[in-house]
């Protein structure tokens, strides 16, 4: 846990159960194993693989409080004969209002806005952005997250078109957007809003193939996974200036960003330095109200397990 009072907030809803807290990642605590732990709960910066595993050989369920679980090695857990549950729906709403601060904050200069201000200039001059009416916003993925986006856009009177590996018919229709192929829809698109989960399909889904794609000008948000885009493909695309900036909210190895040694870190250095891309430390879920349903939902899990009716089942490899 990584707040004082989720704790309390969970404690209150496990009463009874016997519960150790720990506080950051389990990378953080490489000495900690408990060989009578029946459940593991953790978040996605805490990886867990068959060495983790070992040191809780009594495990029999890992409650992720996160609706991915590319952190998980699931064939381990399948090997130890663990069940894996998710978090699988928690803040379509919110993940969506955060794609929509992205792009405004993009749209209207704000971040230059209020840098120039609190630097003691108070001028509009060569702030000037763009209006969203009128604009086509390319939605890749339109599960519940997309799906929100798209009803968000539709209130700022743009254009939207989708892409999905399993078009949902009747979305289309009701919310009266097309879908197109993905290069077709980098094409399409002044705005790209990535929400797909992260799994081998979905691996650098925007890369060097295709994101000459896109049509000149456009901006790139990400608040899906950092490896949905391949970060060569991204500087390329900012420095030849096809991509006008950029909203991300997730980074390719994020993790590893304080390491000097890293090719990829050096790459996040330089577009969280980059003056047309903004960079927030994936965020997008985090809300009062959103950490509190992921917080029920895990709980609840824990609770099923326990019941012998476990729910939000990850089926296992």
């Amino acid at each position: 846990m990584s707040e004082a009072w989720e704790e309390a907030y969970v404690r209150e809803r496990l009463a009874g159960e016997e519960i150790v807290f720990h506080t950051g990642t389990l990378t953080a605590h490489p000495e900690l194993s408990d060989p009578a732990a029946d459940a593991l709960c953790i978040f996605i910066d805490s990886s867990i693989g068959a060495a983790e595993l070992d040191r809780f050989p009594a495990l029999k369920l890992i409650a992720t409080r996160s609706t991915g679980f590319d952190h998980i090695d699931l064939a381990a857990a399948k090997a130890r004969g663990i069940t894996v549950v998710t978090v699988p729906f928690y803040g379509e709403n919110t993940v969506a209002e955060f794609t929509f601060a992205l792009i405004l904050a993009l749209s209207r200069r704000i971040i230059d806005a209020d840098e120039r201000v609190r630097e003691g200039t108070f001028s509009p001059l060569g702030l000037r952005g763009f209006d969203l009416e009128g604009k086509t916003l390319g939605v890749v993925g339109t599960g519940h997250i997309g799906a929100h986006v798209i009803r968000m856009a539709q209130g700022f009177n743009m254009k939207v078109v989708g892409f999905d590996a399993f078009p949902n018919q009747d979305l289309s229709h009701t919310l009266n957007f097309p879908y197109l192929p993905l290069t077709e829809l980098l094409a399409t698109a002044d705005i790209v809003t990535l929400h797909v989960p992260y799994n081998e399909h979905t691996h650098h889904l925007i890369n060097k193939e295709n994101i000459g794609m896109l049509k000149k000008g456009s901006y790139l948000i990400n608040t899906a996974r950092g490896a949905v885009v391949e970060t060569d493909a991204l500087l390329d695309a900012l420095k030849s200036e096809l991509l006008a900036g950029a909203g991300l909210d997730v980074l390719e190895e994020e993790s590893t960003i304080q390491d000097t040694a890293s090719k990829v870190a050096e790459e996040n250095r330089y577009l969280i330095d980059h003056p047309r891309v903004i960079v927030t430390p994936h965020l997008a879920f985090n809300t009062t109200e959103a950490v509190e349903r992921i917080l029920d939902t895990a709980a609840a899990n824990i609770k099923n397990f326990a019941s012998g009716a476990p729910t939000n089942v990850l089926p296992l490899p």
